[in-house]
């Protein structure tokens, strides 16, 4: 449903490694985990503490990702699918309880966010060797085992159920918008006041650079992409960004984002790009996956509900679409 597009959100790194002030050091360290890039940066009172810390991020990421990862066979999320149709497995309260948002964003977006798209057949390509689109039968067919009212939680034995044989559940970035948010937490309650998780464009970011200022995050222009379109300012919360740009194809004058619609089977339309800004990346980068999906006009009535996030969105005419809760000082035009 979601293919991460890597430069639509940036970090812009502003400071130098290893700059001492007010006894701080910034540490940054590059990792390839759930299958993504991730960049952690660190600030703390000493290179020892801030290195310690980047390698218990990564512990734990690594830690999540082996309970919900849909690829590693031995997850607690590939047993379920392998027990699609058969019966209930039993899984940690932790995997329970992120399913059940899962599930609950389904529900409230019915069905642009689905967590059961992971079972949707891959037919259409966005390498450059689909020269037509494929056929309604086959569109129809694609999505046969995707459906959220399929599946079954049972909160007394901690169980999830697939009511279907061949449907799959998967998180994708919401699992790494979950673990980013989960370290953030977790370096504050160990005392680390600033630093930022980034999953390839999606982040949790807290506290401040070392100069005392917020970071910048730029936004990537979708349609120049080498191009900051603008800066905002952050010192707590997460952004994320899903976006088409990248990958499209052209029908009939009609563009066609790689983003499917997991209810019809069809790619999304009408935007290129949604930035999400909020407190909370798992439910940032839901709210920017289900926007995509919803359009323009839908996306701003959903959005609206959840004044705690605010938003930035390109459509595929190269009109930009800041949300009305937008703060205004947090936004510069980037030259």
């Amino acid at each position: 449903m979601k293919t991460k597009s890597f430069l639509i959100v940036s970090f812009f790194t502003f400071l130098l490694f290893g700059l001492s002030c007010h006894s701080q050091v910034l540490r940054k360290r590059t990792t390839l985990l759930m299958g993504g890039r991730f960049d952690i940066s660190i600030i703390a009172k000493d290179s020892l503490t801030a290195e310690q810390n980047i390698d218990t991020i990564i512990s734990e990421i690594s830690r999540i990702e082996n309970l919900i990862s849909d690829w590693k066979p031995s997850s607690q999320v590939s047993k379920i699918n392998q027990n699609a149709g058969i019966r209930p497995v039993k899984v940690d309260p932790e995997v329970f309880e992120l399913t059940k948002r899962a599930l609950h964003l389904s529900k409230i977006t019915n069905g642009a966010f689905d967590i059961s798209f992971a079972a949707m057949d891959k037919i259409w390509k966005f390498d450059g060797s689909m020269t037509e689109m494929p056929s309604a039968e086959a569109i129809k067919k694609s999505v046969e085992k995707v459906g959220y009212k399929n599946i079954v939680l049972d909160s007394v034995n901690s169980t999830i159920f697939l009511k279907l044989k061949g449907m799959k559940i998967g998180f994708g970035a919401l699992g790494e918008g979950y673990a980013t948010h989960k370290c953030q937490q977790m370096m504050l309650t160990k005392g680390i006041q600033s630093g930022i998780i980034n999953a390839t464009g999606d982040m949790s970011v807290w506290g401040t650079q070392i100069n005392g200022k917020p970071w910048n995050i730029g936004i990537t222009n979708p349609f120049e992409p080498s191009q900051i379109f603008a800066v905002v300012t952050l010192k707590q919360g997460a952004v994320t960004t899903s976006g088409s740009y990248e990958k499209f194809v052209i029908f009939n004058g009609k563009r066609y984002s790689h983003i499917i619609n997991p209810a019809t089977g069809y790619p999304s339309t009408g935007l290129c790009s949604v930035t999400v800004f909020g407190p909370n990346a798992e439910t940032a980068n839901g709210f920017s996956t289900s926007a995509m999906v919803l359009g323009e006009k839908q996306a701003e009535e959903f959005l609206k509900n959840y004044p705690d996030y605010y938003y930035i969105m390109f459509t595929d005419s190269g009109k930009m679409i800041k949300s009305k809760n937008f703060p205004k000082h947090h936004f510069k035009r980037y030259k």
